[in-house]
């Protein structure tokens, strides 16, 4: 196996001319700098799983990005977060390159002769080098990171050809992982958007062919009710559960801001929280967990028979004569979300949604036939989506198993077939 070289981030970068410097945004900008288009300014909220989230990011008008130059990120750079959680860094793609590094973060940016950033990117993911960087953070209360520290942070680098073949192969299933979580969003935008399309919008297939009549909620489909959310959805409902042995419990992290997956579902002994079944949906009642949107759709258990318990902070909806995925669209409505954000009462930062804000809710009801036709389009894709997170957790599971071998130098790569 050709020899891996002991250094330090530090003194790799010191021999490639690399940077390691903050990015004192909060000084140099005020908030009317910021703008809706404009270049994108990393900072530590966007660090998420490796990746900057670019759907979050602030952005800076164009005419303050000559002044702030020296703050530019280029494709290969690694951010960190200077403070909290210090063992998330992120690495700039190529279509990132240009962006800002923000206030209260850190840039590494590396030479490419002797150093693959990629590869760089998931050594420094390792559990060890983590719990290293956590341990040398100064700060009483609150973690903090800083370039000393990045400095020294220790590296074992084998030459470069093998570098990038690790980053390949663990690349790979970083990519196979994101493909899949894209078609996890396309299909539920897409259940959420036919929801709307029919039964919000009324542009059913052979609307144009049903009269509007009038109604409490002003001009409806002939042949549609006007109902109580109560009539049509169980809220809560009575499930019984035994005391004895451990069950599937959901706690509030388990559930997503903006897709149905309930993920990490851990195992405990009793029967307290909430109790739902397969086809339930789970909804955030608490603030801010419902403002965030976490919302989740039961289908994880292994029959209709069975019942997990969760988080006392949930409503637990069920349908009494629309379909399961049909509550689920409803849940996720910006109506609905409306009327039971509006109810929340009690102490500042612990308001909760009062569950009688749903007893004079009205909503429509429409044909069972095309509620029917509904659930027989979006089923499958709900499915989909449950099948494809099964695959990301395994794909995760064999490349964190992958990661520290293949960094560690246990798998001999010049071994290895190309």
């Amino acid at each position: 196996m050709a020899s891996w070289r002991e250094t330090t981030l530090g003194e790799v970068c010191d021999e490639v001319n690399g940077v390691i410097q903050t990015g004192p945004f909060g000084s140099q900008l005020h908030q009317s700098d910021y703008s809706e288009v404009g270049i994108p300014i990393v900072m530590p909220k966007d660090i998420v799983e490796g990746r900057i989230a670019a759907d979050t990011v602030a952005r800076v008008s164009a005419e303050h990005v000559e002044r702030l130059s020296r703050h530019k990120l280029s494709a290969g750079d690694i951010v960190y977060g200077r403070r909290g959680d210090i063992g998330r860094q992120a690495l700039i793609r190529p279509e990132q390159a240009g962006w800002m590094c923000g206030t209260g973060c850190l840039r590494l940016s590396l030479g490419k002769a002797v150093l693959d950033p990629l590869f760089l990117h998931y050594y420094l993911k390792q559990d060890d080098v983590v719990s290293w960087i956590t341990n040398q953070a100064v700060g009483a209360t609150m973690p903090n990171l800083n370039t000393g520290i990045l400095r020294s942070v220790p590296v074992r680098l084998p030459p470069l050809p093998i570098q990038r073949r690790i980053a390949g192969i663990l690349s790979a299933y970083d990519e196979l992982i994101e493909n899949s979580q894209r078609r996890i969003k396309i299909l539920e935008t897409i259940a959420r958007a036919l929801y709307r399309e029919w039964f919000v919008y009324f542009r059913f297939p052979g609307h144009e062919s049903v009269p509007r009549v009038p109604s409490s909620l002003g001009e409806i489909p002939q042949g549609w009710e006007v109902r109580r959310v109560p009539d049509c959805v169980h809220i809560n409902p009575r499930v019984a559960v035994p005391r004895d042995g451990e069950k599937p419990f959901v706690p509030m992290g388990c559930l997503s801001n903006d897709s149905m997956l309930i993920t990490d579902i851990e195992s405990r002994i009793g029967n307290s929280g909430a109790k739902f079944q397969n086809g339930d949906t789970l909804f955030a009642r608490i603030t801010p967990c419902l403002e965030n949107g976490k919302t989740g759709f039961v289908q994880f258990l292994p029959d209709a028979d069975a019942v997990a318990c969760g988080s006392t902070e949930f409503i637990v909806f069920r349908s009494r004569s629309f379909t399961p995925e049909f509550v689920y669209c409803l849940a996720r409505s910006d109506e609905f979300r409306g009327v039971a954000i509006k109810s929340m009462s009690g102490a500042t930062g612990r308001q909760r949604v009062q569950e009688q804000c749903f007893d004079d809710f009205q909503i429509t009801q429409p044909p069972r036939a095309l509620l029917d036709q509904f659930s027989s389009i979006v089923a499958p894709s709900f499915r989909i989506i449950y099948k494809l997170h099964l695959q990301i957790t395994n794909l995760r599971r064999t490349r964190d198993l992958l990661l520290p071998r293949l960094l560690s130098g246990q798998i001999d790569m010049e071994a290895m077939p190309l």
